[in-house]
């Protein structure tokens, strides 16, 4: 049987989520808190094997009862409405084992936890695919360079529309196609568009 404790601040969605999963044969509900701080007592008084987790919760959040949980037995699955990069890479670091999104069926859920306890980590596609996009290797002027380039404008152009001496303007092109690894002005705008850097 895998034990569960579940902390959600919002009550009907605690006990919507507590009956449905404890509808699973091979699942029991021990604990339900409405906070961080409550959930790492319960799971203190209850030892569970999962700990479903909210994050925005008040007195302690759920991210932070994550950190403190780190390296216990209890493995925690993060299940929240906000699909935020920051929110998902501190909880990678926080040792989270599941991140979810509270639109998943209920099937999925279910699912994931079987799957935790397996020894795998589970998270929402669409997260992942945000937290490993690339960052964009150009500073906000080399942005605007860029940018003018790809509006068709000259050196000379992109000088007096920055209000900077054409040989600035070369350094950047230079510096932006080094950064790039493009070797000419349209190579560097396809590749600064493919990568979704500007539109």
């Amino acid at each position: 049987m895998i034990r569960i404790v579940i902390a959600e601040d919002q009550r009907m969605m605690l006990g919507a989520l507590s009956s449905l999963l404890n509808l699973e044969e091979d699942m029991e509900v021990v604990g339900r808190a409405s906070n961080g701080q409550e959930a790492l007592e319960l799971v203190q008084q209850h030892t569970p094997d999962i700990c479903l987790m909210d994050i925005e919760m008040p007195i302690k959040s759920g991210l932070e009862a994550a950190e403190e949980l780190k390296g216990t037995n209890c493995k925690v699955i993060i299940l929240t409405t906000f699909a935020r990069t920051g929110y998902f890479e501190r909880a990678l670091k926080g040792g989270v084992r599941g991140y979810l999104l509270k639109d998943s069926p209920i099937e999925e859920l279910a699912e994931a936890i079987r799957q935790v306890m397996n020894g795998r980590r589970i998270f929402a596609p669409d997260l992942v695919d945000e937290a490993y996009v690339e960052e964009n290797p150009l500073t906000e002027r080399e942005n605007a360079v860029l940018g003018l380039m790809a509006d068709g404008k000259n050196t000379k152009e992109i000088a007096k529309h920055l209000f900077i001496t054409t040989g600035t303007v070369r350094n950047y092109i230079s510096i932006i196609l080094n950064k790039l690894n493009a070797s000419n002005r349209i190579e560097a705008i396809t590749r600064s568009k493919e990568k979704g850097w500007f539109k």
